[in-house]
């Protein structure tokens, strides 16, 4: 089993996110001892922002490229390899301004890539990147699952999958982390809780 775990906050060793995906990705690797993590920290490693020179990169042949072109063909090859390479994904997806850190999102444009993890066919879209198994570790300050207000955090994140083929979705959630001392410890009780008792023999 090859896993990758991705982290996005940026509150390093005081974030929600961080502390459930490692306590997941720990649990995960307890119940299969041959689970091979690769981990990307999408806050200390930043992945540059999806852009013109991303594109000109890519279309440039690799011994034209400048060494700046290089570096973005370089990073895209890397990000997509990592994700093709996993069976399995943890994305830690903290809520910032109603949606997902931008760090993830430039992850995301990276593995978006026709021909690679979707194409266009004349009945539509078909996504290349089934087969996998997806967790979210989703946190936010106040209560969006379902509402209005969360269709740009956890639901954007099973549209975008789900447009390359991934249906195998499962979310730990620990919301209202903001409401008080009562509803935050709640909420990652809660999430503990799911994480032992439905991924521990993942």
């Amino acid at each position: 089993m090859k896993l990758l775990h991705i982290d996005s906050s940026i509150l390093g060793d005081n974030s929600a996110s961080r502390s459930l995906s490692q306590e997941l990705v720990q649990a995960w690797k307890a119940a299969d001892a041959g689970t091979v993590v690769t981990y990307r920290d999408l806050a200390a490693d930043a992945i540059s922002h999806f852009s013109a020179s991303t594109l000109v990169a890519a279309g440039t042949a690799a011994e034209l490229r400048t060494a700046a072109q290089q570096h973005e063909a370089d990073l895209s090859a890397s990000t997509m390899a990592e994700f093709l390479a996993a069976d399995a994904v943890v994305i830690a997806a903290p809520m910032y301004n109603f949606t997902i850190p931008t760090q993830l999102k430039a992850w995301i444009d990276r593995i978006l890539v026709a021909g690679q993890t979707f194409r266009y066919t004349e009945a539509g879209p078909e996504g290349l990147a089934g087969g996998k198994k997806v967790v979210i570790v989703s946190t936010s300050g106040g209560i969006h699952a379902g509402q209005p207000s969360g269709a740009a955090h956890e639901e954007y994140l099973k549209l975008v999958l789900g447009f390359i083929g991934i249906t195998d979705i499962e979310i730990v959630r620990a919301e209202g982390l903001a409401y008080g001392d009562e509803v935050k410890n709640n909420a990652i009780t809660g999430a503990k809780a799911k994480i032992s008792g439905q991924f521990a023999a993942a």
